[in-house]
C-alpha cells in the first residue's frame, strides 16, 4: 500500500464552475472552525469567489455540510467496495482489505473523516436522513462480511452485528488521533487495524497472517 498525503483534495474539479473549490473550502472551514464557527463568508473567501456566487451554488451552510459529507462517504464507499470485490471470496481477506481501505481513506482525508464524526449533529430533516443512509451503506459492507464469516465458520464471534459496528467505529476514530509523521506509515497503520478487526471477530490465526 503506497503512502499518500493526508492533505489530498477530496473533491476533484469536474468542470462545474466553482463547485469543487467551494466544497473543498467548506470542508477546510468546517474542519478548522466547526459548523457553528465557520461562516459562509469564510467559505467564499477560501474558494476565491464572492458570497453572492456561493449562494448560487448552495443556499445554506447545512446544504454545504450535507454535500461535503455525501461526497466524503461516496469516496469511502467506493474505495471499500472496490477493495472487497478484489479480495476474493474468503471473509477474512474481505474484512482485512475493507479495513485497510477505510483506514487509508481516513489518513488521506483526515479532515473529512473528522468532520463526518463531529459535525453531522448539526444536520436534521431530509439532509440528515440522506447522509445517515449513505453512511449506513458503508457500514453495511462490514456487516455483510462479518455475518457471512460468522455463518460459514470463518469467524467465531457470537456477536457479528456488534463486532461489525465496533470495527467501523474503530476505523473512523483514527481521524481523532492520527498525526502525519507518526511512528507508523499509512500502510502500517492500515495493516495494524486490519489485524485488530480480525482479532475482534475471532478469526483463526491463519486469517491474521
Amino acid at each position: 500500500m503506497n503512502d499518500r498525503s493526508p492533505t489530498a483534495t477530496l473533491i476533484a474539479d469536474t468542470g462545474r464552475g466553482n463547485e469543487a473549490a467551494i466544497l473543498n473550502a467548506a470542508l477546510e472551514a468546517f474542519g478548522e472552525k466547526g459548523f457553528n464557527g465557520a461562516s459562509m463568508r469564510d467559505v467564499a473567501r477560501g474558494a476565491g469567489t464572492s458570497l453572492s456566487n456561493l449562494y448560487n451554488y448552495f443556499p445554506s451552510k447545512s446544504h454545504l455540510l450535507a454535500e461535503v459529507l455525501r461526497r466524503a462517504n461516496d469516496e469511502l464507499y467506493s474505495r471499500t467496495r472496490t477493495a472487497v470485490e478484489q479480495a476474493g471470496d474468503a471473509a477474512a481477506a474481505r474484512l482485512r482489505d475493507a479495513v485497510r481501505a477505510y483506514v487509508g481513506f481516513v489518513v488521506d482525508f483526515q479532515t473529512a473523516a473528522l468532520v463526518a464524526i463531529s459535525e453531522i449533529r448539526y444536520l436534521d430533516g431530509d439532509e440528515r436522513e440522506r447522509v445517515v443512509a449513505a453512511r449506513d451503506s458503508t457500514q453495511a459492507i462490514f456487516e455483510q462480511i462479518v455475518a457471512a464469516g460468522a455463518g460459514n465458520g470463518e469467524f467465531r464471534t457470537p456477536y457479528p452485528a456488534d463486532a461489525a459496528r465496533s470495527i467501523v467505529s474503530m476505523c473512523s476514530a483514527v481521524s481523532t488521533w492520527y498525526r502525519p509523521g507518526g511512528r507508523l506509515s499509512r500502510g502500517q497503520l492500515a495493516e495494524q487495524h486490519a489485524r485488530y478487526a480480525l482479532a475482534l471477530v475471532e478469526a483463526p490465526l491463519a486469517g491474521l497472517a
